[in-house]
C-alpha cells in the first residue's frame, strides 16, 4: 500500500523554504488598460526570480506573448491576474507558443520552471485566460489535440515548487499541466471554465478545459481544489507516480481520469502509487454545463494502431498499479466507476496490453443517473488483478436494478452484489 508518510515528509521539506528571507524584492503595478505588461513582468522575474521575491500588486497585467518564469529559491506574490490576450490566430501560430509538453504536442503560453519556489496568489490572483472567444470560435471550427490551443499554466522540469491559492478563470484549453516535474504541491486551486455565450446555453461549449494533467512527473500533491469545467477535473497521464489528490470538488465535466494512456506504440505508459481522497463530483445547472459523466474513470487505447499522435495512435503498453480512491461522494453522475481499454478503437482491434492491478475503492456514497453502478471492462489480453471494494454504496435510478459489470478480472473482492460480464443479475 502507498504510504501516506511521504506526503508529510514532502510538506515538511517545502514549507520551511517559504519562510526564507529574500535578499531582493521587485514590486510591480499594472500599467493600465490597453498597456502591455509583458516586458515589466519578465524584467521583474529576471531580476528577482533567483533568490528574490516578486510582488504583483492587485489588478490586471496584460500579457501579449509567451512567457517563461525560471524561479530558483524564489517567492512570487501574485495578487493580480495575468491576462492573456484573446487573439486566437496569434496563439494558434506554433511559433508563438512553447511545445514543451510532449504528449499530443500540446501548446503552452506560460511556463514555470526551476526549483525551490513558491507562487502564492492569495486567492486574489492567477490567470485570466479570456477563454470565451476560444470556446465560441471552436463551436464552428474543427478542434483536435495538438492544434495549438494553449495550456494556461505549465510546470515543466520544475522541482520542489508550491503553487498556492491560485485562480484560473476562463482557460481556453487545459488549465494546468505538471510535465517532467517532481516534488510539486498545488494547495488551493480554483478553476472556472463557464460558458456565457447565449448561443451555446445547455451545451458543453468548454471541452478540453481540464483542471490539470500530470505527465512524466513524480510526487505531485493536489490539495483543496475546486474545478468547474467541461472535461476532466483531474487527469493522471502516463508515467505519473506518487500522486496525491485530497479535498477535490469537481463541478460538471467528465470526472477524474486516469489516461488516456497507451497512445504511443513505441512507449510504455506507467502510473503507480496514487491516492485520491475526499472527492465530491457534483452535477450543476445543465444550462451552464450538461455533463457530469463519471466519478472516476480509467481509459487506454487499444492494442492496434490507427494513425499517429496527436490525433491518432494506440498500441502502447505499460501498467497502472497501486491506486486508492476513497472518501468519494457522487451527485447524479452518469457512471460512478468506469474502466475501459478501447479509447480510439475500432471493431476487430487487438486488445490492449496495458495492465491494471491493485485498485482499491473505499467509502463511496451518492447517486448515479444510470444503473451502471460499476463498469470495469479489462483487456482480454492481460486482464486486471487485485480490484477491491469496501463501503461502496451508490444508488441508481429508482425502479431500475443496478448493474455491476466486471470483465477479465482476477482477484475481485468487496462488492455486495454480483459483478459479471454483462452486469445482469
Amino acid at each position: 500500500m502507498l504510504p501516506l508518510t511521504w506526503l508529510f515528509i514532502h510538506l515538511a521539506f517545502i514549507l520551511p523554504f517559504s519562510r526564507t528571507a529574500h535578499a531582493k524584492t521587485c514590486t510591480l503595478s499594472p500599467l493600465g488598460v490597453g498597456k502591455d505588461d509583458t516586458d515589466q513582468v519578465e524584467q521583474a522575474i529576471a531580476t528577482c526570480g533567483n533568490g528574490g521575491k516578486t510582488v504583483f500588486e492587485s489588478g490586471t497585467y496584460n500579457i501579449t506573448r509567451k512567457m517563461t518564469w525560471n524561479l530558483t529559491s524564489a517567492t512570487v506574490d501574485l495578487n493580480g491576474y495575468l491576462s492573456f490576450k484573446p487573439d486566437i490566430q496569434f496563439w494558434l501560430n506554433a511559433t508563438n507558443t512553447y511545445r514543451v509538453v510532449f504528449i499530443q504536442n500540446q501548446a503552452s503560453w506560460f511556463v514555470v520552471t526551476g526549483s525551490d519556489f513558491v507562487i502564492d496568489a492569495h486567492n486574489t490572483g492567477g490567470i485570466q485566460g479570456n477563454g470565451q472567444p476560444w470556446w465560441s470560435y471552436f463551436q464552428t471550427h474543427p478542434r483536435a489535440d495538438g492544434d495549438g490551443r494553449p495550456i494556461s499554466l505549465t510546470l515543466w522540469k520544475a522541482t520542489r515548487g508550491v503553487i498556492r491559492n491560485f485562480r484560473i478563470v476562463s482557460p481556453p484549453f487545459w488549465s494546468n499541466t505538471a510535465a517532467e516535474s517532481s516534488d510539486i504541491e498545488y494547495n488551493g486551486m480554483y478553476v472556472n471554465a463557464t460558458n456565457t455565450d447565449p448561443l451555446y446555453i445547455g451545451k458543453n461549449a468548454v471541452p478540453n478545459t481540464d483542471g490539470i494533467n500530470t505527465y512524466r512527473s513524480d510526487k505531485i500533491v493536489m490539495l483543496n481544489w475546486d474545478v468547474t469545467c467541461g472535461d476532466d477535473c483531474l487527469a493522471v497521464k502516463g508515467n505519473s507516480s506518487n500522486i496525491i489528490a485530497r479535498n477535490i470538488t469537481c463541478r460538471g465535466g467528465n470526472g477524474i481520469a486516469f489516461g488516456s494512456i497507451g497512445q504511443y506504440a513505441d512507449m510504455n505508459d506507467n502510473i503507480s502509487n496514487v491516492i485520491l481522497q475526499d472527492l465530491l463530483m457534483t452535477r450543476i445547472d445543465p444550462n451552464v454545463q450538461p455533463n457530469m459523466a463519471n466519478g472516476v474513470y480509467f481509459k487506454t487505447w487499444t492494442g492496434s494502431v490507427h494513425g499517429v499522435p496527436p490525433t491518432g495512435g494506440g498500441g502502447g503498453s505499460g501498467a497502472v498499479n497501486n491506486v486508492v480512491v476513497k472518501g468519494v461522494h457522487l451527485d447524479r453522475v452518469n457512471i460512478p466507476l468506469h474502466l475501459y481499454q478501447t479509447n480510439g478503437g475500432h471493431t476487430g482491434d487487438a486488445p490492449s496490453t496495458l495492465k491494471f492491478s491493485n485498485l482499491r475503492f473505499a467509502d463511496w456514497t451518492g447517486t448515479a443517473v444510470t444503473n451502471r453502478i460499476v463498469d470495469i471492462e479489462c483487456s482480454a489480453a492481460v486482464g486486471c488483478s487485485g480490484v477491491s471494494f469496501a463501503g461502496y454504496n451508490i444508488s441508481g435510478p429508482a425502479g431500475q436494478a443496478p448493474r455491476f459489470i466486471c470483465q477479465n478480472i482476477q482477484g475481485l473482492s468487496g462488492l455486495s452484489a454480483p459483478c459479471n460480464a454483462t452486469g445482469q443479475m
